[in-house]
């Protein structure tokens, strides 16, 4: 990659960027260009979560401390090689961005985009879900800790069922789990399975666990969202900075880390830095959601 002044050529293609001095992350002194070098270094891991997925930009034009806004329809400005697609609405349509590629990447990176937030199926089948996702919100004084406690119990439960799930930090204050699928499915049957689940939970961690979205039924518990399935809704993807004080990451965990925590009370928080040498250590820890193929059980066989 080399720099030209008001471009950068990233994989033989001309990007334009521009205020890259800009603070983003004021308390960190991390600014436009530290958040396009996190993702030109972490795009080999992250990039198969964003391709051929329709997304929606979280932007930031004055750093973390602005006002922000979410877009879904991709810029008009766009370069011409940026790819869209077109999803269809009750009054027309969303031409949504995919990133697919490095340029593509660092042109939304410029565009002060700090978050992706991506949808559970891809753009060639939008209404099967590759993945389960569930997002674990702890009401205060629970923390993540309280999010670890909960996600081992989830694990518990889709041990028994025959399914593999997979953790990663929301990057914010929770923990998301997700459980792959890659198979012929509906939304109308993994919302239905994750609500049950998140139920049974409640049902029998009552003091611990709550399903219910009121905010008031929070306190000193951990909301187990399920309503993330639904073909309307993106979730973070793994590797994808959030937009706080520090610049933290959206980490995919192992589950030996998640109990580590739990027993040593140690707090889950990983900034880009960390997650940079934490890939090349261990590759994408979020890898096999892409791929591995599993088959939802029936709803009969939850809580057995």
């Amino acid at each position: 990659m080399s720099r030209n002044q008001s471009q950068l050529e990233v994989d033989g293609v001309q990007v334009p960027v521009s205020n890259l001095d800009k603070m983003m992350y004021p308390d960190a002194r991390f600014t436009k260009s530290d958040v396009i070098q996190y993702y030109i270094h972490i795009a080999e891991c992250l990039l198969p979560h964003l391709q051929a997925r329709a997304l929606t930009l979280k932007r930031y034009p004055d750093g973390v401390k602005g006002f922000f806004f979410y877009e879904k329809e991709c810029p008009d400005h766009r370069p011409k090689w940026v790819k869209t697609t077109q999803v269809a609405k009750s009054d027309g349509h969303i031409n949504y961005c995919i990133i697919g590629d490095l340029p593509s990447l660092v042109w939304a990176a410029n565009l002060a985009n700090l978050e992706f937030h991506t949808f559970l199926h891809r753009k060639t089948s939008i209404k099967r879900p590759a993945a389960l996702a569930f997002d674990l919100d702890p009401g205060t004084p629970a923390d993540i800790l309280t999010c670890c406690k909960v996600g081992l119990l989830l694990k518990d439960c889709f041990d028994s069922l025959g399914l593999q799930s997979f953790p990663k930090t929301s990057g914010s204050k929770g923990l998301q789990v997700y459980v792959p699928l890659n198979t012929v499915v509906t939304y109308e049957r993994t919302k239905t399975f994750a609500r049950t689940v998140a139920q049974a939970l409640e049902s029998q961690y009552p003091d611990l666990v709550v399903s219910n979205m009121l905010k008031k039924l929070r306190k000193g518990k951990v909301l187990v969202d399920w309503s993330q399935n639904d073909d309307h809704k993106t979730t973070v993807c793994a590797y994808s900075l959030r937009a706080k004080d520090h610049p933290t990451v959206s980490t995919p965990l192992t589950w030996d880390e998640v109990a580590s925590a739990v027993k040593r009370k140690k707090r889950l928080s990983f900034e880009s830095s960390e997650v940079l040498t934490r890939v090349k250590k261990h590759g994408d820890l979020f890898a096999p959601v892409l791929t591995l193929k599993q088959k939802l059980p029936l709803l009969k066989q939850i809580g057995k």
